[in-house]
């Protein structure tokens, strides 16, 4: 088993997505993966109750990549050790019409973790640098002042973006929220056989859309697109990791360990002592209640 150096998945802002591999199995078998994630899991479900008693904190876990690159599964196999009120997830799809009547960061805001709580981002605020960059087309829904056609949208546009999302997670960090991102890193011939699966399994076709094809016609550029976004908006208080996708059991114990060995340096999060009346008279109750029975 190989020991997961956390900062060797730190993305830094020189960084191409085409030299670095979309593969790791950790040098474990699939039956040392799963041990290994079983015990990560623990360890970050028993952080999360003390979080929820310190209440100082909440957390935002941003899951992005490529379709198939199994966000779905990480949130359910990484997450599931932990108390259900203990962890919101929020799956991003087309904006609403009542989100198109805000900007686009509206949605994100209100579903931003309560301290005490983790917030899973399911798709994040990133589709709004990254599906609008590719289909532009998708900004005039926004009915942005100044935008009157897609010929308006030029680099100074996403270079705003790119602003606007950085004082958006440095505003968050500052007032409590870690920031977690996670670029799932997918190879393209990964993705053609997990469609492929979605085709052969009956049990799995109703995952298979047509625009999965349409979409993977379009990965150079979406690639180009989750680089440049990764190298504008990765800072101290708010890093992307680079998780290699291929081997889905080990992308997960990459997660869970990044998470729990980033969130252990936070010495502050302890239980909050009792109070000094109550501490003293726990022998008291005790007996009240024994008494009971």
């Amino acid at each position: 088993m190989e020991k997961i150096n956390i900062t060797a998945y730190q993305a830094e802002n020189t960084l191409k997505l085409s030299e670095i591999s979309t593969f790791n199995d950790l040098n474990s078998s699939d039956k040392e993966l799963k041990e290994w994630l079983e015990d990560v899991r623990k360890k970050l479900g028993k952080f999360q109750d003390t979080l929820y008693a310190h209440g100082k904190y909440g957390i935002l876990v941003c899951l992005q990549g490529m379709d198939t690159s199994g966000k779905d599964s990480l949130i359910r196999e990484v997450f599931k050790d932990f108390n259900a009120r203990g962890v919101v997830v929020h799956s991003f799809k087309v904006p609403t019409e009542l989100e198109l009547k805000h900007d686009y960061l509206w949605r994100h805001y209100i579903a931003l973790p309560a301290r005490g709580k983790f917030s899973v981002f399911n798709r994040t605020h990133y589709e709004n640098v990254l599906v609008t960059k590719v289909h532009p087309e998708y900004i005039m829904g926004e009915n942005i002042p100044g935008i009157e056609s897609v010929s308006d949208i030029d680099d100074g546009f996403w270079e705003k973006r790119y602003r606007q999302i950085n004082d958006f997670e440095r505003h968050i960090s500052e007032n409590g929220t870690l920031i977690f991102k996670f670029f799932l890193h997918l190879s393209k011939e990964e993705q053609r056989q997990r469609l492929l699966r979605r085709l052969r399994l009956k049990e799995k076709n109703w995952k298979f859309s047509a625009g999965d094809l349409k979409e993977r016609k379009l990965w150079n550029e979406y690639q180009r697109c989750y680089e440049k976004a990764i190298n504008e908006t990765s800072k101290s208080h708010a890093p992307w990791y680079i998780v290699p996708a291929d081997n889905k059991k080990a992308a997960r114990v990459i997660v869970a360990t990044i998470l729990l060995e980033a969130l252990k340096k936070h010495k502050d999060v302890t239980e909050p002592e009792l109070d000094e009346k109550i501490k003293a008279n726990l022998e008291s109750f005790k007996q009240q209640l024994e008494k009971e029975t």
